[in-house]
């Protein structure tokens, strides 16, 4: 397993795809963005769900998903609404 596995919320499985799409350093996830990363791996794989986003989002800064205050969340939310259709 590389670095993106030293982040809260990123596991084998995660990693690998973020790889897939050119993810590999935790630098280039912090630039590209959870969304931007989430938006990558769904042109992909179509089975990309919210849970993964939040995962990207809390992996980036630094928490478990669960601890990402509510706004956070919301926006995730419907940004994750927007897209996945």
């Amino acid at each position: 397993m590389g670095e993106l596995s030293s982040l809260p919320n990123i596991a084998a499985k995660l990693e690998s795809q973020l790889a897939d799409v050119g993810i590999t350093t935790i630098e280039q996830l912090k630039d590209i963005g959870s969304r931007e990363a989430w938006l990558r791996i769904l042109a992909r794989d179509p089975s990309a769900c919210i849970m993964r986003l939040t995962a990207l989002e809390g992996a980036i800064q630094s928490v478990r998903w669960h601890y990402l205050d509510d706004d956070t969340k919301t926006s995730l939310k419907e940004f994750y609404q927007q897209h996945k259709r």
